[in-house]
Formats: structure tokens, C-alpha cells, sequence
């Protein structure tokens, strides 16, 4: 990880009286004190992460923040809080802070170790779920698995459904299974360690769906991210290689030896790679059917592909 230099907050001058000092600083005027702080040192939405890390510091509601407005702070809380506040104006996201992000309405634990679950990801578990029946025979592999976000919210869904789930990496799949035990009540969900199809070569493994978010960025573009991004979420998950389309085009290529006849391919893509990535599916001429849907924002982010 890159060096990055230590920024003290002026926040507040902690007073040996503890009663003058939480008196002064209530909830509203520390979220009011803190979002301003955010918006000087140019942290985006610096209001909402106010409140994620003021609710993480009284472990409440974000909502409840604001039932207790006039509420005063300890000053242990406002302590805590200040060492946040260190953390977030040097770019770390949020979710890593806090331990946790939301994905499909439920609270995931996320690590440096997994790339932190996207809105637009959900997408691809809405696909999922309005093409395939919700029934005891369907086998769906999901490859890259990071934090679990995908297989965990289509296995509370579609507790019938028979899921593996791989990666890679260990420390990921640590996180996924944790996030699995702590959220699926009941459900057929495996993880498996492994680079993509690797697991499966020697086995007679056919599934109706495969689905993934796998690196898709181009290797040029990784330096002009946002450093949130940069600098703190795993490479490995985000580098799609020289054009972007490295993992994208092994798991287009790949994916036909392993679907059943029909079977459905599903894969987050990058909002300017329709084009390449409906060419790569005609090129492996395993599919009988191509297309790229939107995200919430109106940008091509899911493409289908269903195997003849």
C-alpha cells in the first residue's frame, strides 16, 4: 500500500471538564461540524459520511441520529469519532472504517481484502432472479465471489438453489463465508478456492447460471481512479489488464464447456465495453443469444449471454 502521510484534525479542544464539552456538541452540531470539515478538505458527500460514521461511533441508526438530534456526545464518543474523521480525510472509504457495507438491503462486512459491493452490482442479482425459476434444480456458479455480496443475496432469495462460489484469494473468501453464516438462515451455498473455472477441469460440472464482477478495468486507468479506490480496494479485483477485457474475455470463452444447453451466462461489464464484449461473445460462437442491459443510471453495465 502506498505511503500516505498523517493529517491531524483539528476538531475540537477536548476540555477537561467532560460535562462543559459534551454540552456543546450535539449530535446535530457535531454531523453539522463534521460534514463542513469534509466539504474543506474535498471528501466527496461529506453529510451521509457524517452520518455513517457518527452512527457507527453511538451504534445506531443513521435515521436515530436524527429522532436524538439535541442529544449531547461523550467525550469518549467524540474521541472516537475524531480518530474516523483522521482516517476518512485520507481517502480510506467508509465502508472499510465501519467494517461494513450495504448491498440488497442487508449489512455486509467488507476488508481491504474485498472490493466493496456496488449498487449497480445489484443488477446482476436482479437478472438473475427474473430469467431463471425458483426452484430446487437450478446449480449457479459465481466467479470471484470477494465478499459474498452476489451468492449470498441470490441464496436468500432462492434458498433451492444449489451455489459455489469461488476466489482466489483466501482472505476473501474468509469474508464470504463469515458474511454467509452471519446472513443465510437457510440455503445450498459453497465456496471454493480458485482462479475462475480452475477448480472444475477434472470435474463433470454443468451449471444453468454462471455469474461474475470480474476485473474490467483497463490497466492504464487504475492511476486515475479515485484514490478511495486507488489506493485502499484490492488491484487484483479491479485490473482487467491492457484493454480491460482480460478476465472478461477467459470467463466469455470458458464459460460455454461448463453451462448446461441454455444455460446463462451473466457478467458485470464496464459502461463503455458493449461493443467489445458483444464481439467477443460472437467470436467464441457458443451462444445463441447476446445482450448488454443498464444499471440504475442508465449505463450499459449487464451483459447475457445464453448458451445454445
Amino acid at each position: 500500500m502506498p505511503w500516505r502521510p498523517i493529517i491531524r484534525v483539528k476538531f475540537f479542544s477536548m476540555s477537561n471538564d467532560n460535562k462543559s464539552l459534551t454540552a456543546s456538541w450535539t449530535i446535530l452540531k457535531t454531523l453539522q461540524w463534521t460534514a463542513d470539515y469534509f466539504k474543506r478538505q474535498g471528501i466527496d458527500h461529506g453529510r451521509p459520511t457524517a452520518e455513517v460514521l457518527l452512527s457507527h461511533c453511538l451504534n445506531c441508526e443513521r435515521i436515530d441520529l436524527y429522532l436524538k438530534y439535541d442529544q449531547p456526545l461523550h467525550a469518549d464518543e467524540l474521541r472516537w469519532l475524531k480518530r474516523l474523521i483522521q482516517r476518512r480525510i485520507q481517502h480510506e472509504p467508509d465502508a472499510y472504517i465501519i467494517g461494513q457495507k450495504e448491498f440488497w438491503s442487508l449489512s455486509f462486512q467488507v476488508t481491504p481484502a474485498v472490493l466493496i459491493p456496488r449498487p449497480e452490482t445489484e443488477c446482476l442479482v436482479e437478472a438473475a432472479l427474473g430469467r431463471l425459476p425458483g426452484n430446487d434444480s437450478i446449480q449457479v456458479l459465481e466467479l470471484g465471489t470477494g465478499s459474498g455480496a452476489i451468492s449470498v443475496a441470490l441464496a436468500l432469495e432462492r434458498p433451492g438453489w444449489q451455489i459455489r462460489a469461488s476466489d482466489i484469494s483466501s482472505e476473501a473468501l474468509s469474508v464470504a463465508r463469515q458474511n454467509a453464516n452471519r446472513l443465510i438462515v437457510q440455503g445450498d451455498l459453497n465456496f471454493i478456492k480458485g482462479s475462475w473455472f480452475e477448480p472444475f477441469v477434472d470435474q463433470q460440472c454443468f451449471f444453468d447460471l454462471i455469474i461474475s464482477n470480474p476485473p474490467y478495468i483497463a490497466s492504464s486507468d487504475l492511476a486515475r481512479l479515485d484514490p478511495e479506490v486507488r489506493q485502499f480496494e484490492p488491484l487484483t479485483a479491479l485490473d482487467g489488464g491492457a484493454d480491460g477485457l482480460a478476465c472478461l474475455s477467459h470467463i466469455i470463452f470458458s464459460a460455454a464447456d461448463y453451462l448446461k444447453p441454455e444455460g446463462l451466462l451473466i457478467l458485470e461489464i464496464g459502461y463503455d465495453q458493449r461493443a467489445a464484449v458483444q464481439d467477443l461473445g460472437f467470436r467464441s460462437s457458443a451462444y445463441q443469444s447476446i445482450r448488454v442491459e443498464k444499471d440504475y443510471s442508465g449505463l450499459d453495465r449487464v451483459a447475457l449471454f445464453q448458451r445454445k
